[in-house]
């Protein structure tokens, strides 16, 4: 929950989704005039979406207000946005010049039914953290199953987004992402000149690091550090192994009316090894190396589930053969030997330390992701195989934390940080679309 104690920002846990809702509401109440929530669709499960909108509602005759979408819990593994998106709407209504023409929408969970199974309330490690860890397999993600998906087959989280981005044409669109360790980055589908300027001096006074080789945005333009501008179509990929395309994702929805997206990723655990911009010795053996080590780790838990899988039943819930929990674990499992073969053959996206540790990050997260959750299957099954997976996803977590020497940042650093970056970004694509239009 986020509140304000002195005039301090204090945030005590991450919310649930119904802690989010139920604070919405009250912000709702507090300014009816203003403020408004509502339901914009529903979830697999049959879950609530809800857009919080504030701003003045204009006149019939009147031209349609600026729009700005914010958007939370778009993966379930990643709770800093639903305290980021509460914090920016109480702002919002406490700032007339933030509203100003514009409208301010706020999407509180993107994947309620994720939400519901991965639970981080205020974890202490990383330890924590992948304790009661998920993250859906990728055609059950809202944002990205239309990378992977032909468009009858969406899921109705992602078609209730596009609903919402079709009637609000924001002029922006901000997707709050966290990662739970490494340091902070931005995407965008389309540049915001200015906006690296405060990104940085942000993360700069908040102590946290800003990831200048993210491994998410491998080969792809910068306009400053940490800061990346998706690739015009028809450039190759890093990675051609990964079955997802961010240029079509909803992240490029906004593009029919003008638009762009930001993607504003901030840690849970921050290091310091992650901005190093000097060349890595030998990037291409390393990245060689982290291929081998990939393809293992994986290996392990693969072998723990071909044991496992006879001992398990068929059921419909979160740890049956049939349940969210183990298709998403094969397949980040299935993900590994042709990334594995991209790192060994092709010639690294970067040669920088940055890139390498951030390459090294992202194959320590892929076993230990899938380990998580199979160890969750396995427990609720009571099978033998859990206590080996469960000390195997304890040393890898300790490992990783180790590794990158991971220091916790606080809550209300990570919630201060995005919240700046998303209204700079507001600021900065406003003056960029403003030209657009005085251009035609």
């Amino acid at each position: 929950m986020v509140n304000r104690t002195g005039g301090q920002l204090a945030v005590q846990h991450y919310p649930s989704v119904p802690e989010l809702v139920f604070s919405a509401r009250q912000l709702a109440a507090h300014r009816p005039e203003l403020a408004s929530l509502r339901e914009v669709g529903t979830s697999r499960a049959g879950r609530p979406l809800h857009l919080l909108s504030i701003g003045h509602r204009p006149l019939s005759t009147a031209p349609r207000p600026r729009a700005v979408l914010v958007v939370a819990g778009a993966h379930a593994n990643e709770p800093t946005g639903g305290s980021t998106l509460l914090h920016i709407a109480e702002r919002t209504l406490r700032d007339p010049r933030l509203r100003g023409d514009t409208s301010w929408h706020f999407l509180l969970c993107a994947d309620p039914d994720g939400a519901s199974l991965h639970r981080t309330p205020a974890p202490r490690t990383l330890l924590d953290y992948h304790r009661n860890f998920f993250r859906p397999a990728g055609p059950e993600q809202p944002e990205w199953s239309p990378s992977v998906l032909p468009p009858d087959r969406l899921p109705p989280e992602t078609r209730a987004l596009n609903a919402v981005i079709d009637e609000l044409r924001p002029y922006l669109q901000v997707s709050l992402h966290c990662t739970d360790l490494g340091g902070s980055w931005i995407q965008l589908t389309k540049d915001i000149p200015g906006l690296a300027e405060p990104f940085a001096k942000s993360a700069a006074e908040l102590h946290i690091p800003v990831e200048t080789g993210a491994s998410d945005a491998a080969g792809w333009p910068v306009s400053g550090p940490g800061v990346h501008v998706l690739p015009h179509p028809g450039t190759d990929a890093a990675y051609p192994s990964l079955p997802e395309d961010a240029r079509r994702t909803t992240w490029h929805r906004t593009h029919r009316y003008g638009g762009r997206t930001a993607i504003i990723e901030v840690p849970m655990w921050a290091s310091d090894l992650v901005d190093d911009p000097q060349t890595h010795p030998a990037p291409a053996r390393a990245m060689r190396t982290l291929a081998v080590r990939l393809r293992r780790d994986a290996r392990l838990v693969e072998d723990i589930l071909a044991e496992a899988l006879p001992r398990l039943s068929h059921d419909g819930g979160a740890g049956g053969l049939d349940g969210p929990l183990l298709r998403a674990a094969r397949w980040a499992l299935a993900l590994v030997p042709g990334l594995a073969d991209d790192w060994r053959r092709l010639p690294p996206a970067d040669t920088s330390r940055a890139y390498i540790g951030s390459v090294d990050a992202f194959g320590r997260r892929l076993p230990l992701r899938a380990a998580a959750m199979l160890l969750r299957v396995l427990d609720e099954a009571g099978d033998r195989a859990a206590p080996r997976l469960e000390l195997l996803v304890a040393q890898w977590s300790e490992a990783f934390a180790e590794r990158f020497r991971a220091r916790w940042v606080p809550l209300e650093d990570q919630v201060e940080h995005q919240s700046r970056t998303t209204v700079a970004a507001a600021w900065h694509a406003r003056v960029e679309a403003d030209g657009d239009r005085a251009a035609l």
